[in-house]
């Protein structure tokens, strides 16, 4: 099954676990740490696998005109719904249906480890750069989606059991707070993004791996075990003119 037919299958999961308030590590750390890498709003942003529509609506908030696009039909109609004035487009992440050159910053949110071509999605984020324009990325953490802590304690040791430096699929399932999601995602070791990257002129400015932060006394990933292994990766490139 194709990544973009799995995650259709799971969209309305989805929406029920991305919209409940304080549920996802989204409104938690991630968020605020994601968007301090992202530029002041230019003439046009793109948010490239949108999802529901969480980043699309904040980074609005913040000023910036956005086109959002995703290759679910449940996620975009969920979208629109949420944000009637919004541009919200069906589109494969690999083949975007917009010019050459047409906006200044494109954000692909957990989106890259998604997609069925990961390179291809990369390829287009840069062909719709203007020269000087900038990506902002955030995906699963390569260590993260390569291992699995042995347990919920807290020192429990975190161990790859096959290879971190093959790509592959991967599939987990949680239950937590009376929601269920299961996620349908591809691994891709960091080397395979830098090189993405890389084939496209796109340059590394900044990079992140943040770090799990406590809320309240309480751990994000619930247990302390997640204050020593990066979740997520960010980062930010610049399109060579």
């Amino acid at each position: 099954m194709k990544l973009r037919d799995a995650w259709e299958r799971v969209a309305a999961d989805w929406i029920e676990w991305a919209r409940a308030p304080g549920h996802d590590t989204y409104w938690h750390f991630h968020r605020e740490r994601f968007f301090e890498l992202v530029p002041p709003p230019g003439a046009l942003t793109l948010d490239v696998g949108c999802g529901e529509g969480r980043v699309t609506r904040d980074l609005k908030a913040l000023g910036h005109r956005v086109i959002s696009l995703d290759a679910s039909p449940t996620m975009v109609a969920a979208a629109r719904e949420a944000d009637a004035d919004g541009d919200y487009r069906l589109a494969d992440a690999a083949a975007l249906p917009l010019d050459d050159a047409c906006a200044d910053l494109a954000v692909a949110f957990m989106s890259l480890q998604d997609v069925d071509d990961m390179p291809g999605a990369v390829r287009e984020i840069a062909r719709v750069l203007v020269p000087g324009g900038r990506a902002c990325i955030a995906v699963v953490h390569p260590l993260n989606s390569a291992g699995k802590f042995e347990s919920d304690d807290d020192d429990s040791p975190f161990v790859i059991s096959g290879s971190y430096l093959d790509a592959g699929r991967t599939v987990d399932l949680f239950e937590r707070d009376g929601y269920r999601m299961t996620f349908h995602s591809g691994h891709h070791p960091l080397e395979d993004y830098a090189r993405a990257l890389e084939r496209t002129a796109l340059l590394i400015e900044a990079i992140r791996e943040p770090r799990s932060t406590t809320l309240d006394g309480v751990p994000v990933g619930r247990t302390n075990r997640w204050l020593r292994v990066p979740l997520f990766l960010h980062l930010r490139a610049v399109k060579r003119g």
